[in-house]
């Protein structure tokens, strides 16, 4: 099948950014930081990662998300693929600052431009295309004060980036959108978190593009909830095993219908721009890409989606 045929690299236009992103885009957390659900949160080598991300790039994946808060993340995207830097859309995000192996906030004017351009250097470009504030515990404060904006704003003019967005849910979500400061949206969504719904139609109505995080819900609807389900909350541990128990048991192949329909469920959502999805293992990369191509019975579609909630 032609990359034209594969529903993950369809490309969809993002207009306040006048330019388009595969459905599919690759979050670069797991490759700089350690992080995910179970035993498997310990990051890839950097040869490893330079594996991954040119893994990404050679599968037609042009979303490349990653922040200053993933420790070695920038610095691992500027070594292995700066030099394919016309082949992705790069995002970042500011606010969040990495002190390995934690990281502390800090949402001042000086912080942000001395951050914006540690991220250029790092990442070995002249230009980041979208630049995004990484909300800490008091978001609202960092909306109000409008330090973090105006450093922005200003590295924008500048010619240091391209865009601004914000990575935040709810009210606040919808305060950002409004705004007018804002081209993009990075948003929790996934089949069993629905929060956002009404902020990713009111995001494409004003032309604004919308990035999806935790699309695989942190591991959710991914192999790892196998060994993670005793781990999780009652109710959506009952969700997930109806869910399995529709499509054969809690086994992998049954997990892997799953991860198909939670992604057919964001496909299906035109309000969403890319869903930014980790790995670390180049493997990963291409399985993913696949898997918006297997065919589910509409029925089963359908009834995997009640069991959290969802009516399609």
């Amino acid at each position: 099948m032609s990359d034209s045929n594969l529903l993950a690299l369809q490309r969809r236009y993002i207009p306040s950014m006048d330019t388009s992103v595969t459905f599919l885009g690759f979050g670069a957390l797991e490759i700089g930081r350690n992080w995910g659900m179970g035993t498997d949160t310990e990051r890839p080598d950097a040869d490893g990662a330079g594996e991954v991300l040119n893994t990404v790039l050679n599968a037609g994946i042009n979303l490349i998300d990653t922040a200053s808060a993933y420790h070695r993340s920038e610095e691992r995207i500027g070594a292995y693929v700066s030099h394919r830097r016309g082949e992705y859309v790069l995002a970042s995000k500011c606010g969040e600052h990495s002190s390995e192996p934690s990281t502390y906030y800090d949402f001042s004017y000086e912080a942000v431009s001395e951050s914006i351009d540690r991220s250029l250097k790092l990442l070995k470009t002249d230009r980041i295309d979208l630049m995004q504030i990484h909300f800490g515990p008091d978001p609202e404060k960092v909306l109000n004060d409008g330090e973090t904006v105006a450093a922005m704003k200003d590295a924008k003019a500048a010619g240091k980036i391209g865009a601004l967005g914000a990575s935040i849910d709810g009210a606040l979500a919808t305060r950002c959108i409004l705004s007018g400061d804002f081209d993009v949206m990075q948003m929790a969504y996934n089949l069993a978190d629905r929060g956002n719904a009404e902020n990713i139609r009111l995001a494409k109505e004003r032309g604004m593009g919308v990035l999806v995080r935790c699309g695989m819900g942190n591991g959710l609807f991914t192999p790892r909830v196998l060994t993670a389900m005793d781990g999780l909350h009652e109710v959506r541990r009952k969700q997930v095993r109806e869910a399995l128990a529709l499509l054969g048991g809690e086994n992998e192949a049954a997990v892997r219908l799953l991860m198909a329909i939670n992604l057919r469920f964001l496909y299906e959502n035109g309000g969403i721009s890319s869903v930014i999805v980790g790995s670390k293992r180049p493997a990963h990369v291409t399985d993913n890409i696949a898997l918006l191509q297997t065919t589910v019975d509409d029925a089963v579609y359908a009834a995997v989606c009640r069991c959290f909630g969802a009516e399609v």
